[in-house]
């Protein structure tokens, strides 16, 4: 591979909650390693505060890559969703797989209250529903652990010397992990399907 040749990073997560999988990392893994001559690096990252935004950040910094999308698991809803914003606060509901749960923490003292995705969002959104998944735009990427790593991304974004595009999508919970359950989720296909998608329209946007 050449050395400055276009690279993206997508993340997915570690289970978390007491489950077994986490339909961001099923999803990521089986993304192409390619599409359109752009690499696509896939990380896994842990559902732990302040260690899962080192983690991307360290990567960011050593790899350079164009864009960095962010993938986590939103179970309860029912469609794709990317995210438009993330805060800076931290305020868990359950703790993380370390067990802390910070109460009303800022993620980066004294920086901005919150940052806006640059990741073209609509066209995403149009990408997906043009494959046939269910999609809609979030206004709230909580206050967890996905929320934690968006806005950290997002102020080395808009603070780097090399910015590069990024911003986080919501997947639902695949049907696997709900199986006899009344919970809304998704086929794995279906999440695939409509996660390359929304990569391909970042490919476009690094390409252009």
């Amino acid at each position: 591979m050449v050395e400055n040749a276009a690279k993206i990073l997508v993340t997915g997560f570690t289970p978390f909650g007491g489950k077994m999988i986490n339909a961001s990392w099923e999803a990521v893994k089986r993304l192409p390693d390619e599409i359109d001559g752009v690499a696509i690096r896939k990380l896994e990252i842990p559902t732990l505060f302040g260690v899962s935004g080192d983690i991307v950040l360290e990567f960011v910094r050593r790899e350079k890559p164009h864009a960095v999308i962010l993938v986590g698991e939103a179970g309860g809803r029912k469609h794709i969703t990317p995210e438009r914003v993330a805060i800076n606060v931290d305020d868990a509901r359950i703790p993380d797989n370390n067990g802390w749960q910070p109460v009303d923490r800022p993620i980066v003292e004294g920086a901005r209250e919150a940052y806006f995705s640059t990741l073209p969002v609509r066209k995403i959104i149009a990408a997906i529903e043009a494959v046939g998944v269910p999609v809609q735009i979030s206004n709230s990427a909580g206050t967890y652990v996905c929320n934690h790593v968006m806005y950290r991304l997002l102020h080395e974004a808009n603070t780097a010397e090399l910015p590069f595009l990024t911003g986080f999508i919501h997947v639902p919970y695949c049907e696997e992990q709900v199986t006899g359950k009344d919970t809304p989720a998704l086929p794995l296909q279906d999440i695939c399907r409509g996660l390359e998608a929304g990569v391909r329209v970042v490919v476009e946007a690094v390409l252009a």
